[in-house]
């Protein structure tokens, strides 16, 4: 179906930050799948993992146990903080879809909304397609379903003025990918985790874009100095492989009971050896402390390209902000010369390399962005 548009290459095969297309050329990947590759394309620890899980078990239902989930479960509830309970899934809108559907379990009959951002990404499914602040995204599937408002990003006053009693929950991105590489404040964040407590919501934080080391934190909020009551997670935890994961706390978990929530994929075997696998790793490499110090360094050198009026982001998750409507030229033209991004609005791109990138990775990738942008110059002043 044409969800997507003509691809202008085919890739078929990777290794650590670069890819190959089918015509044997290579390509420096600075995209990850979009932050999905954090550790690199095929990685031999989780190639390892998926493989040695594949002849042994490949799923059974969740009628049954099953290891390695787990094991999972237990590193994500410790790198959380603890006290909490997970539910794994298959991708990040259905993370996010677990987590509405656990508001209103929480919140009871009457109290089902949920309040996100303008410029929020939450997902695909109707519910999580209609919790997106993105409007123009929700006007070829009208009617969207009930119970979610939006309010001005990093506005503490309009969502205070959003809450009614009907509403059960806040969801919102510590830094909205999809929207633009937007960062939340510290003061934002606060300032939502003291409305939430004062009126009886759930403050839900999605991470699936951000979590797992991208921002130079396990996750995002711990930047930000507040504790979630719901995290969502997915894109970077299999390292390829899908798998998505909703935490709670203890206390908002037990809302569900048997038979509230399911999914036939949740948790099996081959997704959660890989989430195993690409754990390990995760904290043997410390990537939060990694994407901290590549991160400074990537932003740094792109400031001080021609053509880029900004960078803004957190750890390496960030977006040049280009001086012109011109991100969908620029990026084909690095494609072409070899290098991944992706135009996130019309005149920034977004860069996301793996979280194992070495210096000169980024050096490369760096020098491939000041010849593409000298290019595109040539071509609009002749």
């Amino acid at each position: 179906m044409h969800t997507y548009p003509p691809p202008p290459v085919t890739f078929v095969r990777g290794e650590g930050s670069y890819l190959w297309d089918d015509q044997g050329r290579r390509y420096l990947d600075f995209l990850s799948g979009l932050a999905v590759t954090s550790l690199g394309h095929a990685h031999p620890a989780v190639a390892d993992a998926i493989a040695e899980q594949a002849r042994t078990l490949l799923h059974v239902s969740n009628l049954y146990g099953s290891l390695p989930g787990h094991d999972v479960a237990a590193t994500l509830d410790r790198l959380l903080g603890g006290g909490g309970r997970v539910f794994f899934c298959n991708s990040g809108a259905e993370a996010n879809e677990c987590a509405i559907k656990l508001a209103r379990k929480w919140g009871g009959y009457g109290r089902f909304g949920v309040i996100s951002a303008y410029g929020s990404f939450h997902g695909r499914t109707l519910a999580t397609l209609h919790a997106t602040g993105q409007p123009a995204k929700h006007e070829a599937f009208q009617p969207m379903p009930e119970g979610f408002r939006h309010v001005a990003w990093d506005d503490l006053d309009a969502l205070e003025a959003a809450i009614d009693p009907s509403v059960a929950a806040v969801l919102l991105e510590p830094l909205q990918g999809e929207g633009g590489v937007n960062p939340a404040t510290p003061e934002y964040f606060q300032g939502v985790r003291a409305i939430c407590d004062d009126r009886g919501l759930l403050f839900m934080v999605d991470e699936v874009q951000t979590g797992l080391g991208r921002t130079g934190d396990w996750f995002g909020f711990q930047g930000l100095g507040v504790r979630p009551d719901v995290v969502t997670m997915a894109k970077a935890l299999g390292n390829g492989m899908p798998i998505g994961a909703c935490w709670a706390t203890a206390e908002v978990a037990d809302a569900f009971r048997p038979g509230d929530h399911a999914t036939t994929y949740g948790g099996q075997p081959l997704a959660t050896a890989a989430a195993r696998a690409t754990l390990a790793v995760m904290e043997a490499e410390d990537v939060p402390a990694r994407a901290r110090v590549a991160g400074e360094r990537l932003q740094r050198a792109l400031a001080g390209l021609p053509g880029v009026q900004s960078v803004r982001g957190v750890g390496l998750l960030l977006a040049m902000e280009l001086d012109g409507k011109r991100a969908k030229r620029v990026a084909a033209l690095a494609l072409d010369a070899g290098l991944v991004v992706n135009p996130v609005t019309e005149s920034a791109l977004r860069l996301a390399p793996s979280l194992l990138v070495t210096p000169d990775e980024l050096n490369e990738g760096v020098a491939i962005l000041a010849s593409v942008l000298e290019r595109a110059h040539l071509e609009e002043v002749g």
